[in-house]
């Protein structure tokens, strides 16, 4: 066990391997089967390791207590109907949003690969964790994803006061070069969720301007936040304008709940979150010759990085810069978890009977 301390939490290292081992058998002793429990750990984890704490293995607990309340199937029927030749539908049947997620963008590279383009939809799912998860599938595959989700309500319409959208991030992602992806990933909240609720557990305050209370005043208060309270969305009127889009494909278009009805993961154990996803996958090909096309990938970033930087800024970083060499670095010296997510963590175990194993030789977990 490896121990430091950020700010004033003492934080744990946890080597990823052993990490995503634990968490999966969590999954697979709440009736997960052992190819899906690997999924879930595999996107928690990768969010850790990216950086993206607020959508890592903090999120497991919630997720298996979903399970238990008999709100989140662990085995569903997934059923898969083709609609067109480049799009598919998917009805999840209620299942974990990483399952259905990865299902659904599986399908969308398949789609893309005979066809150009792959368009899928899915009904019926649950939080699905890190957007920038399945781009980085497409990426894998070669291929160019657009990853959509809505989610429970978070923030007004813009001039309301009452949660009504959700943070519904969109992600793209676009394979490079020697230069790397470009990976966008991007709630349409000022503030993730996540944080919200770290804050509110560690009776922490959140910075001014980013929220209202339940009477539409600027409060810093995240528990003001969690009991009626709204986000505020990211560039005003375009963000609200933005989440409403995501509840429109993701929502309206597939079936799914949508205006305000999917329900919160963390907060409603009463009833199935009835999420949905819309993802694209495109053949960088299409158009140009594949070489064409990475070249001028790598083109685009070398003069974006090159151009004049503003006062202190030491370099101009491509969106999925930073958290590409996080992911990196944390491969390499582990994953740190503050001492809330491992206990969360620890007690999940002892009740499941799964220990959460030392590395040999390590001085990590």
């Amino acid at each position: 066990m490896s121990e430091a301390t950020k700010g004033n939490a003492a934080t744990t290292v946890v080597a990823p391997d052993t990490l995503r081992q634990f968490v999966a058998a969590l999954f697979h002793h709440h009736g997960v089967p052992a190819r899906d429990a690997r999924t879930v750990a595999d996107c928690l984890v990768r969010a850790n390791l990216r950086g993206v704490d607020t959508h890592g293995v903090f999120r497991a607990s919630p997720y298996l207590e979903r399970i238990r309340k008999g709100v989140l199937t662990p085995n569903p029927e997934i059923k898969v109907e083709r609609v067109s030749p480049t799009a598919v539908s998917i009805d999840a049947g209620n299942a974990l949003g990483a399952v259905a997620g990865t299902r659904a963008m599986r399908e969308a590279i398949d789609l893309a690969g005979s066809t150009g383009v792959g368009v899928v939809s899915v009904r019926h799912s649950n939080h699905y964790g890190m957007a920038a998860y399945y781009v980085l599938q497409a990426i894998e595959a070669g291929m160019i994803g657009l990853a959509f989700t809505n989610a429970s309500p978070a923030f007004a319409p813009w001039g309301g006061r009452r949660p009504f959208f959700g943070t519904s991030p969109l992600a793209a992602g676009v394979p490079g070069g020697e230069n790397g992806p470009f990976v966008l990933d991007m709630a349409m909240s000022v503030l993730a969720r996540g944080n919200v609720y770290i804050a509110a557990k560690r009776g922490e305050a959140i910075p001014p301007g980013l929220a209202l209370d339940s009477e539409g005043r600027p409060t810093t208060n995240p528990q003001a936040l969690i009991d009626g309270g709204t986000m505020l969305p990211v560039g005003g009127v375009k963000g609200a304008a933005l989440s409403m889009l995501m509840d429109i494909l993701s929502g309206v278009l597939s079936g799914a709940a949508f205006a305000g009805r999917v329900a919160n993961p963390l907060l409603d154990l009463t009833r199935p979150a009835d999420v949905g996803h819309f993802f694209i996958c495109l053949r960088p090909d299409l158009f140009v010759p594949r070489e064409v096309f990475t070249a001028r990938m790598d083109e685009l970033i070398e003069r974006v990085k090159a151009e004049p930087r503003a006062a202190d800024i030491d370099e101009i970083l491509i969106p999925g810069e930073r958290e590409r060499r996080t992911e990196a670095h944390r491969s390499k010296t582990g994953i740190p978890l503050s001492r809330e997510t491992l206990d969360a963590l620890l007690a999940e175990g002892k009740s499941a009977g799964v220990e959460l194993q030392a590395t040999s030789g390590s001085n990590q977990i």
